[in-house]
């Protein structure tokens, strides 16, 4: 069963392509690893997926439903590439608030031994909003992951963390896959990728590879020559009328 079902799915910002048309099937419990330079597409297809922007044509669901329905976003966790917090709530706060939010057991214990592991645990009661980028890295990899989903999205995730924060996500992204999660991660960590069931190369909002990572010059892949007109990571108020990007963090 495909826990992810993308048809024809194309983005625009205004006259520009930053996205497809993009077809693709990933299946309940993959781990998917996203690859491809700046403005390959791959933050607009997790946002796009993740409900937070809207297709120009096509579509895509998630588990059946579409990915700003309640449904899909009670399924679905996201490490976005830019995290945002409430400003007046502290680390331990927000796991509170999320973990409530979505009925997660026993969430005080779950926080704790999260915060531990990525090394949070002396800075719970402080605002994630004053944190440098790597702190509040850890901070969203916590909220992320404190709470049930059934499809996990990463965008980045590694960018400002140190070999302790890298380690303790990847080992978490391995027991959220061991517990039948669909993790779909885009980066370009070695580990990560090595880690995959499955390379997904984006190039110019195109899948130019799909498949094993084995045999494949990755190097040569993403160099080739290509018009350079496609556009990702594009600010809000330039986005289409009637895009949406929410920024509350429990979403």
């Amino acid at each position: 069963m495909s826990a992810i079902v993308i048809d024809q799915l194309t983005k625009r910002y205004r006259d520009s392509p930053a996205l497809g048309p993009l077809d693709l099937r990933i299946g309940t419990g993959e781990r998917v690893t996203l690859v491809g330079h700046n403005g390959s597409g791959k933050t607009t297809l997790l946002r796009v997926l993740t409900g937070l922007l809207d297709a120009t044509a096509g579509a895509a669901t998630i588990g059946g439903h579409d990915p700003a329905s309640i449904e899909a976003r009670r399924a679905v966790s996201y490490i976005a590439d830019r995290p945002v917090f409430y400003d007046d709530l502290s680390v331990w706060e927000h796991v509170e608030y999320i973990s409530r939010l979505h009925g997660t057991d026993d969430w005080e214990q779950r926080g704790v031994d999260l915060l531990d592991d990525i090394g949070l645990h002396d800075r719970i009661d402080d605002l994630p909003v004053t944190f440098s980028r790597g702190l509040q890295q850890r901070a969203a990899i916590a909220l992320a992951l404190c709470r049930p989903f059934d499809v996990l999205f990463v965008d980045e995730p590694f960018v400002g963390l140190d070999r302790r924060g890298r380690a303790a996500l990847l080992d978490r992204l391995d027991s959220a896959h061991a517990d039948g999660a669909t993790i779909v991660v885009a980066t370009h960590d070695p580990d990560a990728i090595g880690r995959a069931h499955r390379l997904v190369v984006l190039r110019d909002g195109q899948v130019i590879h799909d498949g094993a990572v084995d045999g494949l010059d990755l190097d040569a892949a993403l160099d080739r020559d290509s018009p350079d007109h496609r556009v990702d990571d594009v600010p809000g108020d330039e986005r289409d009328v009637g895009e949406s990007d929410h920024s509350d963090a429990a979403e």
